[in-house]
């Protein structure tokens, strides 16, 4: 049988491969450290005895930043908020019945009816006002078929056509809620023999005004008659 061959290297052959790879390292290191040095015949120098004259600065052109928006509009949010509300409400009707400084706004406990422009009017007792700008919303309270029923409402809202007052309170309310309402022993029940004397007795100024109208309009016609 042939004796196996030993695969361990001599001591000697790796000395000698370690001093290879120490020598191509000091190359490389060599080459990226590589400087030129430039002769000082390039560079012009002062004579001697004579200091060196300074050198103006360069001018920079500086421009102007642009106009910033918050300086026009110090409060964006109550200005998106303005233009909204004139969009929605132009005449300001809306805005002036639930405003704090109108006297004769609508307050918390009065009955209000709201029209709408896709479904049937709903009428209540206001239980709530809730001023956030163009989210300002009202609560309405009132029983149907003897159940308690509640609605929230936004006045800038493009669905309401119109808002009324029905009959307000004779006192001034203490709170700003009037959630104790909900309680039967607070419960002013349902409102709708109220609406239904209000609507009548609007109807009947309307027919009123209308007839005295028409009244006046047959007496111009009999007194251009008589000049003819």
């Amino acid at each position: 049988m042939a004796t196996p061959t030993h695969t361990l290297r001599p001591l000697t052959c790796w000395k000698s491969m370690l001093r290879r790879t120490r020598h191509q390292k000091v190359v490389t290191r060599s080459l990226t450290t590589y400087h030129q040095n430039v002769p000082y015949s390039k560079f012009q120098l002062p004579p001697s005895g004579q200091p060196a004259k300074p050198q103006a600065p360069k001018k920079i052109k500086v421009y102007p930043a642009p106009p910033f928006p918050a300086a026009n509009t110090k409060e964006p949010i109550k200005a998106l908020c303005a233009d909204q509300i004139a969009l929605l409400d132009p005449i300001g009707a809306r805005t002036s019945l639930f405003s704090k400084t109108n006297p004769e706004a609508a307050k918390v406990g009065d009955i209000l009816l709201v029209r709408l422009k896709g479904g049937d009017p709903f009428a209540g007792v206001c239980i709530n006002i809730r001023r956030r700008g163009v989210d300002t919303g009202i609560l309405l309270r009132n029983q149907l078929t003897r159940v308690g029923v509640e609605m929230w409402y936004k006045i800038y809202s493009p669905n309401v056509e119109g808002i009324e007052v029905v009959q307000r309170s004779v006192k001034r309310a203490r709170r700003a809620r009037l959630t104790y309402m909900r309680k039967p022993k607070h419960d002013v029940g349902s409102v709708q023999n109220l609406v239904l004397a209000y609507q009548r007795s609007r109807s009947g100024l309307r027919g009123s005004a209308q007839k005295e109208e028409g009244l006046k309009g047959g007496k111009k016609k009999s007194v251009r008659g008589k000049k003819h």
